[in-house]
């Protein structure tokens, strides 16, 4: 693995797997500025596939088809986030296509793709699911752009301006820090000269100008949505928990594999499908974002068994803070949660994204081996701390039934 830094700041992460036949690039851009409105920076990177002065999107379409290039733009909650793979004789190609979307985008036709997003988000909103977990995120992170939920979106995206788009986009381009993970078979001197004459000279990385706040929640909040024709209630049930970066990370790691994510093993399978039969599908899970991270416990259940299945949860959340983890459990949650990870970096298009988000967060290439070493020390103590800790009084419950 090498690490440089091209002739603006932009840092190149590479790394070699020999006999790939295909290779993987990831070019992240931070958020360093909270953005003024629901729905554009979305609307931002639909529209960065929508065309260029060099190519109309059918036209574009058609070069990524005829080269097979798998081409994505994506807006996660701290970064923009650009990537492709290819066949490694077809890198270079890869590469002037991405800067082609970067630099000369038109950004056309807004209005069509407001009208397609509306009905995609229409589309989803329908699924019960979908639309508690909506109601979930943007509860828990209320007045926050982590809170910009499909639902929050819709209600702003008529009001969306070209200007708009444009100053996001600019706000991207120029104010942000900006990491390039390339993962694959090819000699990295070439990569390295390759992406400086294409990006060497445009706007500079810029890591230390953030300005944004994290999230806060004052109190518990419960909600509820009726839709006459759900079949099932849907619940969850959240905290505020602490980032990667934070020393809770490895328990937290681990208190989420013990109780939900670890599939038919997990508590919450066993007491409450198994053996209490409430649930048709119940787990946890430990969402991390760059400036804070929440533990949830989802359930989908029949409407009668509401307030059964949130006293479950209570049930073995009291569990795990009163009873230490047996040592065989936690063995065993630390072998499911590094066969998870190693599973995620299974190929290159997956490691690309991983070194990236690494990097543009700041965690750190080695994040992943230091993060190991750290969980193999974990204890039953510090799951039963971390468990005390962050199972408080302050929550979010949203509730979809019939």
């Amino acid at each position: 693995m090498q690490t440089v830094k091209l002739n603006n700041d932009i840092e190149l992460f590479y790394k070699q797997n020999k006999d790939t036949p295909r290779i993987a690039l990831c070019f992240n851009f931070s958020m360093n500025k909270e953005p003024k409105k629901a729905g554009v920076q979305s609307l931002m990177t639909r529209l960065l596939m929508q065309g260029t002065k060099n190519y109309t999107a059918e036209e574009l379409a058609a070069e990524l088809d005829k080269y097979a290039i798998e081409f994505s733009a994506e807006i996660k909650l701290d970064y923009l986030k650009l990537k492709f793979l290819c066949l490694n004789e077809d890198f270079e190609k890869a590469v002037e296509i991405l800067e082609d979307i970067i630099k000369n985008t038109t950004f056309k036709d807004l209005e069509k793709e407001k009208l397609k997003l509306k009905g995609e988000i229409e589309a989803d909103m329908d699924s019960p699911k979908t639309k508690v977990v909506d109601n979930y995120y943007k509860t828990l992170y209320a007045n926050h752009h982590y809170g910009y939920t499909n639902s929050v979106v819709y209600e702003n995206i008529d009001s969306i301006t070209n200007d708009e788009i444009l100053e996001a986009y600019h706000e991207f381009m120029t104010n942000s820090k900006k990491v390039i993970a390339v993962v694959g078979d090819a000699e990295f001197n070439k990569i390295r000269k390759l992406l400086n004459d294409k990006f060497g000279n445009f706007y500079k990385s810029d890591e230390n100008n953030a300005a944004i706040q994290a999230p806060e929640l004052e109190e518990a909040k419960h909600i509820e949505i009726i839709k006459p024709d759900a079949k099932q209630a849907h619940i969850i049930q959240g905290w505020y928990a602490d980032t990667s970066q934070s020393e809770d990370y490895p328990a937290l790691s681990l208190l989420n594999i013990i109780l939900g994510a670890s599939g038919l093993s997990s508590r919450l399978f066993l007491e409450l499908r198994d053996k209490k039969g409430l649930a048709y599908v119940v787990r946890s899970s430990y969402d991390i974002a760059k400036l804070c991270a929440n533990f949830s416990i989802y359930i989908a259940t029949e409407p009668k068994n509401i307030e059964i299945s949130l006293n479950g949860f209570k049930e073995e959340i009291e569990k795990i803070k009163t009873n230490p983890v047996s040592e065989e459990e936690l063995n065993n949650a630390k072998n499911n949660l590094f066969g998870k990870w190693a599973y995620s970096m299974e190929d290159n298009n997956r490691q690309a994204s991983t070194y990236a988000h690494y990097g543009v967060n700041g965690l750190g290439y080695d994040f992943i081996d230091k993060a190991k070493e750290r969980i193999k020390k974990v204890t039953p103590e510090q799951i039963q701390t971390a468990a005390n800790k962050y199972f408080n009084d302050k929550y979010v419950i949203s509730i979809i039934k019939p």
